[in-house]
Protein backbone atom coordinates (compact mmCIF):
# COMPACT_ATOMS: atom_id res chain seq x y z
CA UNK A 1 0.00 0.00 0.00
CA UNK A 2 1.39 3.36 -0.77
CA UNK A 3 2.14 6.35 2.20
CA UNK A 4 1.92 9.59 1.55
CA UNK A 5 5.33 10.39 0.76
CA UNK A 6 6.16 6.87 -1.39
CA UNK A 7 6.57 9.10 -4.69
CA UNK A 8 9.01 10.76 -2.26
CA UNK A 9 13.40 10.90 -2.68
CA UNK A 10 15.57 12.57 0.24
CA UNK A 11 18.86 12.98 0.22
CA UNK A 12 19.78 13.08 3.89
CA UNK A 13 22.78 14.64 4.48
CA UNK A 14 22.44 15.52 8.56
CA UNK A 15 23.70 13.65 11.68
CA UNK A 16 22.87 13.87 15.76
CA UNK A 17 19.58 14.76 16.37
CA UNK A 18 17.68 17.45 14.81
CA UNK A 19 17.64 16.56 10.90
CA UNK A 20 17.85 12.91 11.77
CA UNK A 21 14.81 13.12 13.51
CA UNK A 22 12.72 15.21 10.67
CA UNK A 23 14.51 12.60 8.36
CA UNK A 24 13.01 9.69 10.21
CA UNK A 25 9.87 11.36 9.61
CA UNK A 26 9.82 11.74 5.91
CA UNK A 27 10.94 7.96 6.18
CA UNK A 28 7.72 6.81 8.08
CA UNK A 29 5.53 8.47 5.93
CA UNK A 30 7.08 6.79 2.93
CA UNK A 31 9.54 8.82 1.09
CA UNK A 32 12.92 7.09 0.35
CA UNK A 33 15.83 8.85 2.59
CA UNK A 34 19.16 8.07 1.41
CA UNK A 35 21.56 9.00 4.55
CA UNK A 36 25.04 9.77 3.46
CA UNK A 37 27.45 9.08 5.91
CA UNK A 38 31.40 9.48 6.02
CA UNK A 39 33.38 6.20 5.63
CA UNK A 40 34.40 3.82 8.45
CA UNK A 41 32.71 6.44 10.88
CA UNK A 42 29.57 7.30 9.82
CA UNK A 43 26.93 9.65 11.72
CA UNK A 44 28.59 10.72 15.04
CA UNK A 45 25.64 9.10 17.64
CA UNK A 46 26.94 5.26 15.69
CA UNK A 47 29.47 5.52 18.47
CA UNK A 48 27.30 7.32 21.34
CA UNK A 49 27.19 4.39 23.51
CA UNK A 50 26.52 2.75 25.72
CA UNK A 51 23.85 1.31 25.47
CA UNK A 52 24.27 -0.53 22.56
CA UNK A 53 21.89 -3.03 20.87
CA UNK A 54 22.58 -6.71 22.01
CA UNK A 55 22.92 -9.40 19.12
CA UNK A 56 21.75 -12.89 19.49
CA UNK A 57 24.32 -14.36 21.14
CA UNK A 58 23.69 -11.25 24.57
CA UNK A 59 26.78 -9.90 23.54
CA UNK A 60 26.49 -5.79 22.42
CA UNK A 61 26.98 -5.00 18.68
CA UNK A 62 28.36 -1.56 18.01
CA UNK A 63 24.92 0.02 17.22
CA UNK A 64 24.47 2.91 19.59
CA UNK A 65 20.83 3.04 21.03
CA UNK A 66 21.11 6.65 20.76
CA UNK A 67 21.26 5.94 16.71
CA UNK A 68 18.81 3.33 16.56
CA UNK A 69 16.46 6.32 17.84
CA UNK A 70 16.07 8.35 14.96
CA UNK A 71 16.90 6.31 11.61
CA UNK A 72 14.77 3.77 11.17
CA UNK A 73 13.49 3.34 7.68
CA UNK A 74 16.39 4.98 5.44
CA UNK A 75 19.10 3.55 3.44
CA UNK A 76 22.65 4.13 4.49
CA UNK A 77 25.39 5.25 1.85
CA UNK A 78 28.94 6.05 2.47
CA UNK A 79 30.55 8.96 0.52
CA UNK A 80 33.59 11.22 1.68
CA UNK A 81 32.25 14.60 0.48
CA UNK A 82 36.29 15.50 1.07
CA UNK A 83 36.98 13.95 -2.23
CA UNK A 84 35.40 15.76 -6.19
CA UNK A 85 34.32 12.62 -6.64
CA UNK A 86 32.19 12.11 -3.63
CA UNK A 87 30.76 15.44 -4.35
CA UNK A 88 29.66 14.68 -7.30
CA UNK A 89 27.61 11.48 -6.50
CA UNK A 90 25.54 13.97 -4.12
CA UNK A 91 25.00 15.93 -6.93
CA UNK A 92 24.31 13.48 -9.06
CA UNK A 93 21.46 11.78 -6.18
CA UNK A 94 20.28 15.28 -5.47
CA UNK A 95 19.62 15.69 -9.40
CA UNK A 96 17.49 12.70 -9.10
CA UNK A 97 15.67 13.45 -5.45
CA UNK A 98 13.23 15.56 -4.11
CA UNK A 99 14.30 17.28 -1.16
CA UNK A 100 17.81 17.32 0.74
CA UNK A 101 18.09 18.12 3.93
CA UNK A 102 21.17 18.93 5.69
CA UNK A 103 22.64 20.54 9.06
CA UNK A 104 26.54 21.67 8.40
CA UNK A 105 27.45 24.68 9.18
CA UNK A 106 26.30 28.21 6.94
CA UNK A 107 28.29 27.90 3.75
CA UNK A 108 30.04 24.58 4.44
CA UNK A 109 28.59 22.71 1.69
CA UNK A 110 29.10 25.60 -1.02
CA UNK A 111 33.19 24.12 -0.21
CA UNK A 112 31.63 21.28 -2.09
CA UNK A 113 29.57 22.38 -4.79
CA UNK A 114 26.38 21.48 -2.82
CA UNK A 115 24.45 24.56 -1.61
CA UNK A 116 21.12 25.44 -2.71
CA UNK A 117 22.40 27.29 -5.16
CA UNK A 118 24.10 24.77 -6.90
CA UNK A 119 21.97 22.19 -6.14
CA UNK A 120 19.20 23.86 -7.74
CA UNK A 121 20.84 24.38 -10.94
CA UNK A 122 20.56 20.69 -11.49
CA UNK A 123 16.90 20.24 -10.19
CA UNK A 124 14.94 23.52 -10.01
CA UNK A 125 12.32 21.44 -8.26
CA UNK A 126 14.66 20.19 -5.04
CA UNK A 127 13.28 21.13 -1.65
CA UNK A 128 15.99 22.09 0.17
CA UNK A 129 16.03 22.54 3.64
CA UNK A 130 18.87 23.86 6.30
CA UNK A 131 18.84 22.91 10.09
CA UNK A 132 21.21 25.37 11.91
CA UNK A 133 21.85 26.10 15.37
CA UNK A 134 21.04 30.32 14.65
CA UNK A 135 19.37 30.34 10.85
CA UNK A 136 21.14 31.26 7.86
CA UNK A 137 21.81 35.41 8.67
CA UNK A 138 22.51 37.37 11.31
CA UNK A 139 25.10 37.85 13.90
CA UNK A 140 24.55 34.54 15.33
CA UNK A 141 24.60 33.05 12.07
CA UNK A 142 28.39 31.27 12.19
CA UNK A 143 28.16 30.23 15.86
CA UNK A 144 27.96 26.90 16.33
CA UNK A 145 25.10 25.85 19.00
CA UNK A 146 23.59 22.39 21.11
CA UNK A 147 20.25 22.01 22.76
CA UNK A 148 21.16 22.96 26.37
CA UNK A 149 22.54 26.29 24.96
CA UNK A 150 19.15 26.74 22.87
CA UNK A 151 17.49 26.20 26.18
CA UNK A 152 19.10 28.83 28.04
CA UNK A 153 19.36 31.31 25.30
CA UNK A 154 15.57 30.98 24.34
CA UNK A 155 14.37 31.44 27.97
CA UNK A 156 12.89 27.97 28.37
CA UNK A 157 15.15 27.35 31.32
CA UNK A 158 14.04 30.58 32.95
CA UNK A 159 10.68 29.03 33.16
CA UNK A 160 11.53 25.52 33.78
CA UNK A 161 12.57 24.21 37.92
CA UNK A 162 11.84 24.79 41.06
CA UNK A 163 11.30 28.40 42.53
CA UNK A 164 14.43 30.17 43.21
CA UNK A 165 12.71 30.56 47.28
CA UNK A 166 12.22 27.13 47.22
CA UNK A 167 14.97 23.87 48.22
CA UNK A 168 16.19 22.79 44.72
CA UNK A 169 15.17 26.08 43.42
CA UNK A 170 17.45 27.54 39.61
CA UNK A 171 16.72 26.83 36.33
CA UNK A 172 16.73 23.33 34.95
CA UNK A 173 16.97 21.99 31.68
CA UNK A 174 14.49 19.53 30.02
CA UNK A 175 15.30 15.99 30.11
CA UNK A 176 16.10 15.60 26.37
CA UNK A 177 17.07 17.67 23.80
CA UNK A 178 14.06 19.17 23.11
CA UNK A 179 15.07 22.12 20.69
CA UNK A 180 16.36 19.08 18.68
CA UNK A 181 12.88 17.08 18.54
CA UNK A 182 10.93 20.22 17.88
CA UNK A 183 13.11 21.49 14.92
CA UNK A 184 13.15 18.14 13.55
CA UNK A 185 9.23 18.08 13.54
CA UNK A 186 9.08 21.61 12.25
CA UNK A 187 11.54 20.68 9.59
CA UNK A 188 9.37 17.78 8.60
CA UNK A 189 5.82 20.05 8.50
CA UNK A 190 8.30 22.33 6.43
CA UNK A 191 9.10 19.81 3.61
CA UNK A 192 5.99 18.55 3.43
CA UNK A 193 4.37 21.97 3.25
CA UNK A 194 7.01 22.60 0.49
CA UNK A 195 5.76 19.41 -1.62
CA UNK A 196 2.31 20.37 -1.24
CA UNK A 197 2.97 23.81 -2.81
CA UNK A 198 5.34 22.06 -5.71
CA UNK A 199 2.65 20.14 -6.30
CA UNK A 200 0.68 23.02 -7.18
CA UNK A 201 3.06 25.01 -8.70
CA UNK A 202 6.00 23.08 -9.81
CA UNK A 203 8.28 24.98 -7.98
CA UNK A 204 11.13 23.95 -4.88
CA UNK A 205 12.20 26.29 -2.43
CA UNK A 206 14.64 26.75 0.35
CA UNK A 207 13.91 26.24 3.95
CA UNK A 208 15.79 27.70 6.64
CA UNK A 209 15.20 26.35 10.03
CA UNK A 210 16.96 27.54 12.92
CA UNK A 211 16.85 25.93 16.49
CA UNK A 212 17.29 29.45 18.08
CA UNK A 213 14.20 29.73 16.30
CA UNK A 214 12.37 26.84 17.18
CA UNK A 215 12.63 27.43 20.70
CA UNK A 216 11.57 30.63 21.01
CA UNK A 217 8.31 29.73 18.95
CA UNK A 218 7.93 26.50 21.81
CA UNK A 219 7.29 29.49 24.57
CA UNK A 220 3.95 29.85 23.38
CA UNK A 221 1.51 31.22 25.89
CA UNK A 222 4.52 32.49 28.11
CA UNK A 223 5.64 35.24 26.10
CA UNK A 224 2.03 36.01 25.19
CA UNK A 225 1.88 36.19 29.01
CA UNK A 226 5.17 38.28 28.79
CA UNK A 227 3.47 40.68 26.16
CA UNK A 228 0.05 41.07 27.55
CA UNK A 229 1.14 41.73 30.84
CA UNK A 230 4.49 43.32 30.99
CA UNK A 231 5.88 40.55 33.66
CA UNK A 232 8.82 38.26 32.97
CA UNK A 233 7.36 35.03 33.48
CA UNK A 234 8.93 33.12 35.94
CA UNK A 235 9.63 29.57 37.44
CA UNK A 236 7.07 27.91 39.10
CA UNK A 237 8.53 24.37 39.20
CA UNK A 238 5.63 21.50 38.72
CA UNK A 239 2.80 24.23 39.45
CA UNK A 240 1.57 26.15 36.22
CA UNK A 241 1.10 30.18 36.51
CA UNK A 242 -2.32 30.11 35.55
CA UNK A 243 -4.01 27.29 36.90
CA UNK A 244 -4.59 26.40 40.28
CA UNK A 245 -4.12 23.57 41.44
CA UNK A 246 -2.07 22.25 38.63
CA UNK A 247 0.80 20.58 40.06
CA UNK A 248 2.50 17.31 41.71
CA UNK A 249 1.43 16.13 45.14
CA UNK A 250 2.51 13.89 47.75
CA UNK A 251 0.56 10.98 48.48
CA UNK A 252 1.10 8.76 51.06
CA UNK A 253 2.80 6.48 48.89
CA UNK A 254 4.12 8.35 45.89
CA UNK A 255 3.50 11.12 43.79
CA UNK A 256 0.30 12.25 41.75
CA UNK A 257 -0.40 14.81 39.27
CA UNK A 258 -3.70 16.89 40.11
CA UNK A 259 -4.58 18.78 36.89
CA UNK A 260 -7.47 21.08 37.71
CA UNK A 261 -8.58 22.75 34.46
CA UNK A 262 -11.65 24.47 35.32
CA UNK A 263 -14.29 25.43 38.61
CA UNK A 264 -16.24 22.16 37.72
CA UNK A 265 -13.56 20.17 38.05
CA UNK A 266 -12.48 21.86 41.23
CA UNK A 267 -15.79 20.94 43.03
CA UNK A 268 -15.23 17.59 42.00
CA UNK A 269 -12.20 17.19 43.54
CA UNK A 270 -13.27 18.77 46.93
CA UNK A 271 -15.99 16.54 46.89
CA UNK A 272 -13.87 13.27 46.70
CA UNK A 273 -11.49 15.07 49.14
CA UNK A 274 -14.22 15.34 51.55
CA UNK A 275 -13.68 18.99 51.67
CA UNK A 276 -16.55 20.25 49.29
CA UNK A 277 -17.10 24.03 51.17
CA UNK A 278 -13.63 24.51 49.16
CA UNK A 279 -15.24 25.06 46.57
CA UNK A 280 -17.52 27.60 47.37
CA UNK A 281 -15.11 29.70 49.54
CA UNK A 282 -15.01 32.79 47.72
CA UNK A 283 -10.93 32.69 47.88
CA UNK A 284 -11.26 29.20 45.68
CA UNK A 285 -14.35 29.24 43.93
CA UNK A 286 -13.18 30.53 40.17
CA UNK A 287 -9.63 29.76 39.02
CA UNK A 288 -8.41 33.44 39.03
CA UNK A 289 -9.60 33.84 42.66
CA UNK A 290 -7.18 30.45 42.95
CA UNK A 291 -4.09 31.75 41.62
CA UNK A 292 -4.39 34.58 43.56
CA UNK A 293 -4.50 32.77 46.57
CA UNK A 294 -2.36 30.14 45.57
CA UNK A 295 -0.20 29.96 48.27
CA UNK A 296 -2.66 29.84 50.91
CA UNK A 297 -4.66 26.31 48.73
CA UNK A 298 -1.44 24.59 47.88
CA UNK A 299 -0.81 23.73 51.96
CA UNK A 300 -4.08 22.80 52.39
CA UNK A 301 -4.98 20.57 49.72
CA UNK A 302 -1.36 19.07 50.18
CA UNK A 303 -1.95 18.50 53.71
CA UNK A 304 -5.64 16.29 51.91
CA UNK A 305 -3.43 14.55 49.37
CA UNK A 306 -0.68 13.30 52.10
CA UNK A 307 -3.45 11.21 53.96
CA UNK A 308 -4.37 8.84 50.83
CA UNK A 309 -2.69 6.28 48.83
CA UNK A 310 -1.36 7.33 45.57
CA UNK A 311 -3.92 4.73 43.62
CA UNK A 312 -6.79 5.74 46.12
CA UNK A 313 -6.61 9.08 44.60
CA UNK A 314 -6.23 8.37 41.05
CA UNK A 315 -9.31 5.50 40.87
CA UNK A 316 -11.45 8.23 42.95
CA UNK A 317 -10.43 11.46 41.07
CA UNK A 318 -10.84 9.81 37.63
CA UNK A 319 -14.18 8.26 38.46
CA UNK A 320 -15.23 12.09 39.62
CA UNK A 321 -13.47 13.73 35.87
CA UNK A 322 -10.92 14.85 37.73
CA UNK A 323 -7.40 15.26 35.55
CA UNK A 324 -4.92 13.31 36.92
CA UNK A 325 -2.20 10.53 36.59
CA UNK A 326 1.17 8.74 38.27
CA UNK A 327 4.64 9.98 37.49
CA UNK A 328 5.87 7.05 35.35
CA UNK A 329 9.31 5.69 34.76
CA UNK A 330 10.59 4.64 31.56
CA UNK A 331 9.53 1.00 32.53
CA UNK A 332 6.07 2.06 33.90
CA UNK A 333 5.46 4.00 30.51
CA UNK A 334 5.50 0.72 28.21
CA UNK A 335 3.51 -1.41 31.16
CA UNK A 336 1.07 0.96 30.97
CA UNK A 337 -2.74 -0.83 29.03
CA UNK A 338 -3.14 2.24 27.52
CA UNK A 339 0.43 2.53 26.04
CA UNK A 340 0.11 -1.35 25.09
CA UNK A 341 -3.42 -0.66 23.29
CA UNK A 342 -1.66 1.88 21.25
CA UNK A 343 1.46 -0.46 19.94
CA UNK A 344 4.16 2.23 21.10
CA UNK A 345 6.73 -0.09 21.13
CA UNK A 346 7.78 -1.27 17.17
CA UNK A 347 10.41 -4.42 16.97
CA UNK A 348 12.04 -4.22 14.06
CA UNK A 349 14.20 -7.03 12.44
CA UNK A 350 17.53 -6.33 12.60
CA UNK A 351 20.98 -7.25 10.65
CA UNK A 352 22.26 -8.44 13.72
CA UNK A 353 20.09 -11.59 14.27
CA UNK A 354 17.49 -9.47 17.08
CA UNK A 355 14.94 -7.34 16.84
CA UNK A 356 15.42 -3.56 17.24
CA UNK A 357 12.81 -2.04 19.54
CA UNK A 358 11.46 1.85 18.42
CA UNK A 359 9.03 3.79 19.47
CA UNK A 360 5.95 3.95 17.32
CA UNK A 361 5.22 7.22 15.42
CA UNK A 362 2.54 9.16 17.06
CA UNK A 363 0.37 9.53 13.42
CA UNK A 364 -1.91 7.43 12.79
CA UNK A 365 -3.60 7.22 9.12
CA UNK A 366 -6.88 5.45 8.61
CA UNK A 367 -5.87 4.95 4.82
CA UNK A 368 -2.30 5.06 4.86
CA UNK A 369 -1.16 3.53 7.58
CA UNK A 370 2.73 3.73 8.82
CA UNK A 371 4.74 0.47 8.48
CA UNK A 372 7.95 -0.46 10.56
CA UNK A 373 9.81 -2.67 8.16
CA UNK A 374 13.06 -1.14 8.08
CA UNK A 375 15.11 -0.72 10.52
CA UNK A 376 18.31 2.06 11.23
CA UNK A 377 20.77 0.78 8.75
CA UNK A 378 23.86 -0.35 9.38
CA UNK A 379 27.26 1.68 8.16
CA UNK A 380 27.40 1.38 4.45
CA UNK A 381 24.17 -0.69 3.80
CA UNK A 382 23.03 0.57 1.00
CA UNK A 383 26.01 2.25 -0.95
CA UNK A 384 25.66 -0.39 -3.76
CA UNK A 385 22.19 -0.58 -4.11
CA UNK A 386 21.73 3.43 -4.66
CA UNK A 387 24.72 3.96 -6.74
CA UNK A 388 23.83 0.89 -9.23
CA UNK A 389 20.11 1.52 -8.38
CA UNK A 390 19.81 5.16 -8.32
CA UNK A 391 22.82 6.33 -10.77
CA UNK A 392 22.98 3.46 -13.12
CA UNK A 393 26.34 2.47 -11.82
CA UNK A 394 28.12 -0.99 -12.87
CA UNK A 395 29.86 -2.95 -10.23
CA UNK A 396 33.02 -2.28 -11.58
CA UNK A 397 32.55 1.61 -11.26
CA UNK A 398 31.59 1.06 -7.79
CA UNK A 399 34.53 -0.91 -7.00
CA UNK A 400 36.75 1.75 -8.29
CA UNK A 401 35.39 4.37 -6.08
CA UNK A 402 35.59 1.73 -3.13
CA UNK A 403 39.56 1.54 -3.87
CA UNK A 404 40.20 5.01 -4.02
CA UNK A 405 37.91 5.40 -0.70
CA UNK A 406 35.22 8.11 -2.04
CA UNK A 407 32.43 5.29 -1.16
Amino acid sequence: MPRPLSHIRVVDLTRILAGPWASQTLADLGAEVIKIERPQTGDDTRSWGPPWLKGKDGRETREAAYYLSVNRGKKSVTVDLAKPAGQRLVRELAAKSDVLIENYKVGDLARYGLAYDDVRKLNPRIIYCSVTGFGQDGPYAQRPGYDFIFQGMAGLMSITGERDELPGGGPQKVGIAVTDVLTGMYAGLAVTAAIAYRQLTGTGQYIDLALLDTLVAFNANQIANYWCSGEIPKRYGNAHANIVPYEVFAAADGHIILAVGNDTQFASFCRVAGRPELATDARFSTNPERVKHRTTLIPIIQDLVRRRPRADWIDALEAAGVPCGPINNMQEVFANPQVRHRGMRVDIPHPAGVPCPTVASPMRFSATPITYEAPPPLLGEHTREILGGVLGLGAAEIDALAAQGVI
